[in-house]
């Protein structure tokens, strides 16, 4: 099947989910998870329709929108982001859904300030408190939006998460009903500087487990370009 062939059928999947629910399939956001893909791969999803692009590294994205890849579609960046590969990111990317720390969010405000501009970003969590992942932990959350909500060079949109992985359907449920809670509770808090706007959660894999569980973003790569070819 073709590039285009594929985010119409992932539509069809999101808008099964949605409604399966009583949500509006309009309102779930698609991000095509771009990595290790050309950008010719990457233009044909932007014209397929995916309402945005996700890039996991700098060096890729920066290759990339060097050769007009993401035409008019949002660029988020999505990956682990490194303090020092800052300024090749804020200001280039609508949102940077991986922000978890406070260093990186005072570097993140420092940039956007220097630039004029407010950048949006989401809190990575490490809704399964694993080791090998980023994010802050659940528990460590609050202290974290509090650091946020004084920076003037951004704004918190939402929230991020990559729940454990289980290859059966639905067991992923527990961590997505988990991030739709934390969510739904900063809501109502009313933090200054923060909107919750934005649950990104759920990729290939997951996102019509995510979808009903309350994610309104989900980052899928393989289900639009196939599998990834790993080069060393």
């Amino acid at each position: 099947m073709s590039i285009a062939d594929n985010v119409r059928r992932v539509r069809a999947e999101i808008a099964e989910a949605a409604i399966s629910v009583g949500r509006d399939p309009g309102g779930i956001t698609l991000v095509a998870a771009a990595k290790q893909n050309t950008a010719e791969r990457v233009r044909e999803a932007v014209l397929a329709g995916v309402d945005a692009v996700g890039e996991n590294r700098v060096q890729e994205l920066t290759e990339k929108k060097s050769r007009g890849a993401y035409g008019a579609a949002p660029l988020h960046f999505i990956g682990h982001l490194q303090t020092n590969k800052v300024g090749a990111v804020v200001g280039q990317c609508s949102l940077i859904e991986s922000a978890d720390s406070q260093r990186l969010l005072e570097a993140i405000s420092r940039r956007a300030l220097a630039l004029g501009i407010r950048q949006d970003v989401l809190l990575e969590v490490n809704i399964g408190a694993e080791n090998s992942k980023s994010g802050v932990l659940p528990g460590e959350l609050e202290p974290l939006l509090e650091f946020a909500a004084v920076l003037p060079g951004l704004r918190v949109a939402g929230l991020m998460a990559i729940p454990p992985f289980f290859s059966q359907n639905g067991s992923s449920r527990h961590f997505f009903d988990k991030m739709y809670r934390l969510f739904i509770d900063i809501g109502e808090k009313k933090y200054d500087n923060v909107d919750m706007l934005f649950l990104s959660m759920g990729m290939s894999s997951s996102f019509i487990d995510a979808i009903r569980s309350g994610s309104n973003m989900v980052r899928v790569g393989t289900a639009i370009f196939g599998e990834r070819i790993y080069t060393a």
